[in-house]
């Protein structure tokens, strides 16, 4: 469920390349149009404004955008602005970089977007870095987490709903087996996680609690230091329950001293039009304050009015 308000009545993509060239134009740069603008308008719509802006005024929007713009609001506008498949693999091409790398952000994009989503980001990847994805994540990764995460960023993993029972208790069984073994890099708990469906995966993993009594994450704390164990524990909470995932991200951005804000700024752009309601929940269940509170309180001046807006925080 997205949080984005988008207005009934719409304006043509041309109104509002229109209205965008304004708010660059003379002294100074309408910080609030652009706002009112791109943080009201569906991935589609902002795809059409990017097409015929360019086509008007024979500039890229983005590149516009980057001119007028400064720090944490100009990357939150320019992420959000792009296709979802082009931002996730802007995103995992970051992740992949010397100084910005992160193994976490690969984990993300693979675990928490559709079949088709992923299938789509390795094909903007494609298009935009001339190489594939899978070999970027594969070169710029090494031991136990190149085997964990090229399986993760090849999955095309099956969307419906079917569930194979029988299968779900053998496999929660050998998962079991493994992690008590502290055997955390099998191929056989990589192909399980790396390859079932979602559906498959919740039930392998409610078998696993009923049959040995506790939660997977819960025996996955075993040295809660392990960097990789942190790693699989994310991967099993994104693949299963992605709100709360990404609450935990949240939390930590938001808590950080001096906080984090490209973590704030990543989840806010790219689950707004997802399910920020149901992260905007979780959030409140576990800290008793609404995220609109939180992120008011950590950021300040266009940035704020741009992530509240997008969050769908009250008239923003």
């Amino acid at each position: 469920m997205a949080t984005l308000k988008v207005p009934v009545h719409v304006p043509s993509p041309s109104e509002d390349a229109e209205q965008l060239r304004k708010a660059f134009e003379g002294w100074g740069t309408n910080e609030q149009l652009i706002i009112d603008i791109l943080a009201h308008r569906n991935a589609a719509q902002r795809n059409s404004i990017r097409k015929v802006y360019g086509e008007a005024y024979g500039e890229d929007l983005l590149k516009c955008l980057e001119k007028e713009l400064t720090s944490d609001f100009e990357r939150a506008v320019l992420l959000f602005t792009l296709d979802p498949a082009e931002r996730d693999a802007h995103l995992a091409n970051e992740a992949t970089k010397k100084f910005t790398s992160s193994n976490w952000i690969l984990m993300e994009i693979a675990c928490s977007r559709s079949s088709h989503e992923l299938l789509n980001v390795k094909r903007a990847y494609h298009a935009r870095y001339k190489k594939s994805l899978e070999e970027d994540v594969a070169h710029h990764t090494t031991g136990e987490y190149r085997k964990l995460l090229v399986p993760l960023v090849s999955a095309f993993r099956y969307e419906g709903e079917e569930v194979n029972m029988t299968l779900a208790k053998s496999e929660a069984k050998i998962l079991h087996d493994k992690i008590s073994d502290k055997h955390y890099t099998d191929e056989e708990v990589i192909r399980i996680v790396s390859t079932r469906s979602k559906a498959q995966l919740n039930a392998t993993l409610n078998h696993y609690n009923t049959s040995f009594g506790n939660a997977i994450n819960k025996d996955l704390k075993a040295d809660p230091s392990d960097e990789f164990l942190k790693l699989l524990r994310a991967v099993i909470k994104c693949l299963t329950t992605p709100e709360q995932y990404f609450e935990k991200v949240l939390r930590q951005a938001i808590n950080k001293l001096g906080s984090d804000e490209w973590a704030l700024t990543r989840v806010v752009t790219t689950r707004a039009e997802v399910d920020m309601v149901r992260i905007k929940e979780a959030y409140q269940r576990r800290n008793s304050i609404p995220l609109e509170q939180a992120i008011a309180k950590d950021t300040s001046g266009d940035y704020e009015k741009f992530l509240l807006a997008l969050i769908g925080a009250g008239d923003a």
